[in-house]
């Protein structure tokens, strides 16, 4: 099942509404793709915010005898007096609980993962380099030039490989810092497209396959391969910057 019908069925799931085929589909989805799990237990995360019985509002046992016996005391106008006055608190203390609810559940929602942060670093990194015409340290189409560039300067050896046959030609490359730690950024160049590829040692033993999102116009896609973790970042099409991360893997 592709992401984009798990997050269109999502909603359904959490409040059980589909069949059992569907309900499986998803839970073998969810059971490998971290963005959708994410997207779950947000929706998870709010309805147990808004159901969450400390932000109702709950009337004393004691307020329909009371209201009544006030009723009984006062005169029909006193009476329908009170009346209003009562509905007017009650309608006040629903809004302040509609406030505080919707409050908690936006902070919820635009809470940011640990993923969203990273991607958010790359995409500003991107545009850094374009905006301050600072794209490569070292300037050379020739990857044995680039790769020993990086030579004491990293604790780790950036792959590097030429694919100008494939219309993706080696511009250079960089030192940068994503997710507090130095990493490589190698820049291919595709017509009038940069192409950042950050590359760094992964963390996550088993290779991940690709994940593409787009952010702030810019497509980027992440996965990790032979130990290394890889995001390439371009305004380039989505299409061709898949061509381009598969032809590195």
């Amino acid at each position: 099942m592709s992401c984009l019908k798990t997050r269109d069925l999502l909603h359904g799931y959490v409040d059980g509404e589909l069949d059992l085929v569907k309900s499986l589909e998803i839970e073998e989805h969810l059971k490998e793709c971290h963005d959708c799990a994410g997207g779950y237990q947000a929706i998870r995360t709010m309805r147990s915010a808004v159901g969450d019985t400390a932000v109702r509002f709950e009337p004393p046992p004691n307020f329909e005898g009371r209201l009544r016996s006030a009723l009984r005391r006062e005169s029909e106008p006193n009476a329908r007096a009170l009346i209003i006055r009562w509905r007017w608190i009650v309608a006040a203390v629903s809004l302040i609980v509609a406030l505080t609810v919707t409050w908690a559940v936006a902070a919820l929602l635009t809470r940011q993962s640990a993923h969203d942060v990273l991607a958010q670093e790359i995409v500003s990194s991107h545009v850094r380099s374009l905006m301050a015409n600072h794209l490569t340290d070292v300037v050379s189409s020739d990857r044995h030039t680039v790769k020993p560039w990086f030579d004491g300067k990293l604790d780790f050896s950036p792959p590097v490989k030429d694919l100008s046959q494939q219309g993706f030609s080696l511009s250079g490359g960089r030192l940068d810092y994503i997710g507090n730690r130095p990493v490589a950024a190698l820049v291919y160049q595709r017509g009038q497209h940069a192409i950042n590829l950050f590359v760094w040692p992964s963390s996550a033993a088993p290779a991940e396959s690709e994940k593409a999102s787009v952010r702030q116009g810019y497509n980027l896609i992440g996965w990790t391969n032979a130990g290394m973790t890889y995001c390439a970042v371009s305004d380039l099409n989505l299409a061709e910057l898949q061509q381009f991360a598969q032809l590195l893997q």
